[in-house]
Order: C-alpha cells, then sequence, then structure tokens
C-alpha cells in the first residue's frame, strides 16, 4: 500500500491511494506492422482467414443461465422480471454489515417484498446464526453435488430465504458442466420467484468480493464514524469504482447523530468526486442504538424484536429508499449470468 497521508478525510487535499486497488490505464492497441499502411499507393495485405475463437467458460455459463427453458414463449411482454440485487460491502470488518443487511432483508419482506439473501461472506457466514438458524449445509455442498439448491435454502424470519455458503460460487466454473446446467437453472428460478436478492459480501477488497459487488445492482458501501472505517470505505469506494460499474451508495452505520452522518457522508462525496472522478450516493444512515446488540445476542433482527427503536425506523427508511431508487424500471440480465463473466460485462 503507498500511502500519502490519512488525514484525507479531514480537509487535506492528499489522499490514501490503495495500491492493491490498482488504477486506470488508457488501452493501448497494438496491431501488426503490416496491418496499417500510411502510403495511400500501397495496396493493403488480404485478410487471412482465421477460425472463430472457442467460447471460455464465462461465456458458456453465460448462455446456460440465458437459456430458455423448453416450451416457454418468445414473447418479451411475458418474460419475468427478475430480482433486483443489492450487495453490501465494506472495507473494514466489524461495521455492522451482516447484521445491517439482514435487518434490511426483513425490513423489505414487511414492505411485502420477496426476499433472498445470498450469504456470500468467505468462509465466514453467519446470516443463518443471526436470525436464530443453524445452516449445516450451504451452497458449496449443492457445487459438489451432495445436495440441491432447494435443500439448503433455510426459511427466515418474516418470510425471507437465506443461501448459506453462497461464496462457493467461485468455484462454479470447476464444476462438471451437467452440474453447472443444474445449478444455473436453480439460481435463475431463484432469482424469479423473488423481488430483491441482498448480497453479504465479506469486508476488505478481496477479488471475490469485487466480483459478487460489481456483478449487482446497487452497492451498499458501509462505514460507522470511526477514522479507520471510514478510510476503508473510501479504500473499497475507490476498488468499486470501475467502468460501468453499479451505483455505489454510502450507509453510515451507528451514526451519533443525523448531523454527524450528514457530514461523514458529504467529505466521502467530495473525497470519491475529486479524486477517483465518481459520484457517491447516499442511501442513509442508522442510529447507534442499544437494542441492536442485544438483538445479535438474542439472535433475531431488531427490526422483529424491538420494532419501534430508532435503529428500526432507520432500517425501514432505508428499505424504502432502497426500492424508491429502482423505481418502475424492467431488467432482465440475470445477477448470475453477470457474477458468471465480469470481465465481458466490464468490457460491454
Amino acid at each position: 500500500m503507498r500511502r500519502v497521508s490519512r488525514d484525507w478525510f479531514w480537509g487535506r487535499t492528499d489522499c490514501l491511494i490503495d495500491a492493491r486497488a490498482g488504477s486506470h490505464r488508457p488501452l493501448q492497441m497494438r496491431f501488426p506492422a503490416d496491418a496499417i499502411s500510411t502510403d495511400i499507393g500501397r495496396q493493403e495485405p488480404a485478410l487471412r482467414p482465421t477460425t472463430p475463437p472457442m467460447p471460455d467458460q464465462a461465456t458458456i455459463l453465460r448462455d446456460l443461465i440465458d437459456r430458455k427453458p423448453q416450451g416457454s414463449r418468445d414473447e418479451s411482454s411475458r418474460r419475468p422480471e427478475r430480482a433486483r440485487t443489492i450487495a453490501l460491502a465494506s472495507g473494514k470488518g466489524g461495521v455492522g454489515k451482516s447484521c445491517l443487511a439482514l435487518n434490511l432483508a426483513v425490513a423489505l419482506a414487511q414492505s411485502g417484498k420477496r426476499i433472498a439473501v445470498l450469504d456470500a461472506c468467505l468462509g465466514l457466514g453467519n446470516i443463518d446464526l443471526l436470525c436464530g438458524l443453524n445452516g449445516y449445509w450451504n451452497l458449496e455442498h449443492v457445487i459438489t453435488g451432495s445436495r440441491s439448491l432447494e435443500q439448503i435454502v433455510l426459511s427466515g424470519p418474516a418470510g425471507i430465504q437465506i443461501v448459506p455458503g453462497a461464496s462457493a460460487l467461485s468455484e462454479l466454473v470447476n464444476c462438471p458442466p451437467p452440474l453447472q446446467q443444474s445449478l444455473l437453472l436453480e439460481l435463475r428460478e431463484l432469482e424469479r420467484r423473488n423481488d430483491f436478492l441482498i448480497v453479504d459480501t465479506s469486508s476488505g477488497i478481496h477479488r471475490s468480493v469485487r466480483q459478487f459487488a460489481t456483478a449487482a445492482d446497487l452497492v451498499l458501501v458501509t462505514t460507522v464514524p470511526e477514522t479507520t472505517a471510514i478510510a476503508d470505505a473510501y479504500a473499497t469506494v475507490k476498488a468499486l469504482s470501475l467502468p460501468n460499474s453499479p451505483p455505489l451508495d454510502i450507509v453510515i452505520n451507528k451514526a451519533d447523530s443525523p448531523s454527524q452522518a450528514k457530514t461523514i457522508a458529504a467529505r466521502l462525496q467530495q473525497t470519491t468526486r475529486t479524486f477517483v472522478r465518481n459520484e457517491l450516493g447516499v442511501a442513509g444512515a442508522v442510529s447507534f442504538d442499544p437494542a441492536v446488540p442485544q438483538s445479535v445476542a438474542a439472535r433475531e433482527p431488531f427490526v422483529l424484536r424491538s420494532p419501534n427503536c430508532p435503529a428500526a425506523t432507520d432500517a425501514h427508511q432505508l428499505a424504502r429508499r432502497v426500492v424508491s431508487s429502482f423505481g418502475t424500471r424492467l431488467s432482465f440480465e440475470s445477477y448470475f449470468a453477470r457474477f458468471a463473466a465480469p470481465s465481458q460485462r466490464r468490457a460491454a
């Protein structure tokens, strides 16, 4: 990591630069020497016939997901709308991202939406524990062929569906083709029968985190009012600010007051606009509330255990803002298709 200063957030003109996040470089196109001629009188060489390239694994996976079931009508007006996908990310661990993901899912379900939660934390998923469940089977068992997707999905509070061990999707390209097709068809059906998919990613900016986040329709970057957490949130925003990346919104968790959250969000917005050349949205804030740790200890979402507490009120307001941000626009591209081929999506 190359570090100029950690005081960027407090008004300095320098900033924290994370070398691991990479930097944008212009694409340099190289052509053979005989492909381009500046001599007008010289005849260009004839094009040699080439063999069409073989499709790679990611392209095959996209085709499997987008393939229509047999007997389906080719009428776009009758094509079902897929679930919209919201990924939660954070630079620093311990900011309450998983707890927020679960309570956001329950708040959306209470508003009449059909919700599925993908627990994509790398080996440390705990969404099931936060809502009083114990999921032994997870998506890794589906990929190995020992269980089906229907067998590992957990029924959570307020009717939400929980898919534990979703981080195993990173190994999907290594599965035998018949198993790939079976699982991807099941995942497509999961999208069709839900209105929203909530993806709880790991903290940090690991490659798999970027893959899960950038395939979503909206990314909520979660932070708390601590200098280290805010700096790491900025590094996460920088790492996810890629060409054709989804909108990035900041969520201030455990805020002492609305004015504090507004100040932090405004400075993050200004820093992102100045140094990353990207616009950072503000999804909202969740108040610091003793009811939250109490609900974690009781293994029950705080929007159910303490529905009138300030944090629950903020979670419901966050849910309403998320729904309104999508509006009524329709989108048919599968989240799992974009996840399977992130390089093709970014190049589009």
